[in-house]
């Protein structure tokens, strides 16, 4: 290929991984960017605003259960048809969203919202995963995922401006405008191609993995929700998610062309990304959930001062970028994520500390720390998954690593809104949080995300070396 190829080339990679990023930053987005609006929407649809995370989660739940149909459905129609049109899909979801009268329209408008975002990046990332080398595998996951990561942080002040200065309908309508531009750049960018060989549809998988997370989650809502009768029927839905993830798991092994390929987690650097990664992507995803309701439910603060202070997280991400790559490759991923592990569970516990009358610099340095932490670790997982995975499975893996990197925003949510209605449960004042309940939710908290190192541990010194070479 001669010079001149290689170089349009590499910048239509360049391009294709920008516009994925650009979906991944819409798509994450708005899984968060309501958490600072739940209050004036909890008045307009007449709820409790802790009731209001099942806007949260049904939309993410809907991403992680139709993500494993994103790479038969582009290998079906072509990856340019359903990228581009995932992305119209979800703006016009974006557009019920904020005409929904009630809570159960909005529910159902991110539902579809979601069902569009699982189409989005995972189709996105095959595209960019098959056409990068190693030695740039680090830079382009980089491109595509840290939209991913500001965008969790981002959402909860662009929520509060927005509810303070119009009304929380215009958090969805803003969605439009970028979702025009993404659809024709879809278009432009990503050439016209389909697989001619389409392995059959597994509909039985993906009917067990789909009643597998929407048992989880349901299950995690109804105890939740701690009302008379409901303890029972919520064990019983978390059990049966646990038996119907048990035959997905069995199915998919079993089957000649699984929905939801498993032999992947054969490669241990994989393996630890996902199980590992998951929990600790559960931890921190359950964050820019419960900071925002700290901060304006038990310490008194506005919307927009809310949003302004969880800043300091994304300013964290910032400051991290310069030195991510250069840190893995001096001291390599495992220790990298060990040691980074335990001060981001350090920095979960520091905002035990935030309180009411705190100076405002002393609760954004809480938060700063936060976001290096999370912004290395996310980097980290990312990378070190897919190092050692061969080209011809990184569409398999990919799939893999979405679904469950989405599955642990959806069950994030529904944990913390758990730990919360259980302390307030236990305090013997359901229907009004105070500090206590956001202090036992941190705890869990930062307990699961200390679980997720021990499978770290376990990585040899040199995982992934092959990546972090110059």
């Amino acid at each position: 290929m001669s010079h001149s190829a290689t170089s349009n080339a590499s910048r239509q990679g360049i391009g294709v991984a920008l516009l994925v990023a650009v979906t991944f930053f819409m798509e994450n987005l708005d899984a968060t960017i309501i958490a600072t609006a739940l209050p004036q929407m909890a008045r307009d649809f007449a709820q409790n605003p802790v009731d209001l995370n099942i806007g949260i989660s049904a939309y993410l739940l809907a991403v992680a259960v139709f993500i494993p149909l994103s790479g038969w459905v582009a290998e079906r129609f072509g990856a340019r048809l359903v990228f581009a049109g995932a992305i119209g899909l979800f703006t016009l979801a974006s557009w019920l969203c904020g005409l929904a009268p009630n809570l159960e329209t909005f529910v159902a408008a991110r539902v579809l919202q979601g069902i569009a975002g699982a189409l989005m990046v995972p189709v996105g990332r095959m595209v960019v995963l098959r056409t990068t080398e190693k030695q740039d595998l680090v830079k382009m996951l980089a491109v595509i995922t840290w939209p991913g990561l500001v965008a969790p942080v981002l959402g909860p002040p662009i929520g509060g401006l927005i509810v303070t200065h119009w009304s929380w309908p215009w958090i969805f309508y803003l969605n439009i405008p970028l979702g025009v531009l993404a659809m024709a750049a879809a278009w432009w960018l990503i050439p016209a191609s389909r697989c001619s060989d389409v392995r059959p549809f597994d509909l039985r998988g993906f009917v067990l993995l789909a009643s597998a997370c929407a048992a989880w989650l349901i299950g995690l809502e109804t105890l939740g929700s701690m009302g008379a009768g409901t303890l029972l029927s919520g064990a019983a839905l978390v059990t049966l998610g646990g038996l119907l993830t048990w035959l997905a798991w069995r199915h998919c092994l079993g089957h000649p062309a699984p929905l939801l390929p498993m032999a992947v987690l054969a490669i241990g650097t994989f393996r630890a990304s996902i199980i590992g990664g998951t929990l600790f992507r559960l931890s921190i995803s359950a964050l820019p959930f419960l900071i925002p309701l700290l901060l304006q439910v038990g310490l008194g603060l506005s919307p927009v001062d809310a949003g302004l202070l969880v800043l300091a997280i994304f300013a964290g991400n910032l400051a991290m970028k310069p030195f991510t790559t250069g840190l893995m490759r001096r001291y390599g991923f495992r220790r990298v994520l060990l040691c980074n592990g335990v001060i981001g569970v350090a920095s979960i516990l520091a905002c035990l500390s935030l309180q009411q009358g705190m100076a405002w610099y002393w609760m954004a340095l809480v938060l700063f720390v936060g976001g290096l932490s999370r912004s290395m670790q996310f980097t980290a997982y990312n990378a070190v998954g897919f190092a050692e995975v061969p080209k011809p499975l990184m569409a398999e893996a990919s799939t893999l690593f979405s679904m469950f990197f989405q599955l642990a925003m959806a069950l994030g949510v529904a944990v913390v809104a758990l730990l919360l209605r259980l302390s307030m449960l236990l305090r013997g004042a359901e229907g009004s949080m105070s500090v206590t309940d956001f202090h036992w939710a941190l705890l869990g908290v930062a307990l699961i995300a200390g679980i997720a190192l021990v499978d770290t541990a376990r990585l040899p010194g040199n995982a992934g070396a092959e990546v972090l070479r110059t």
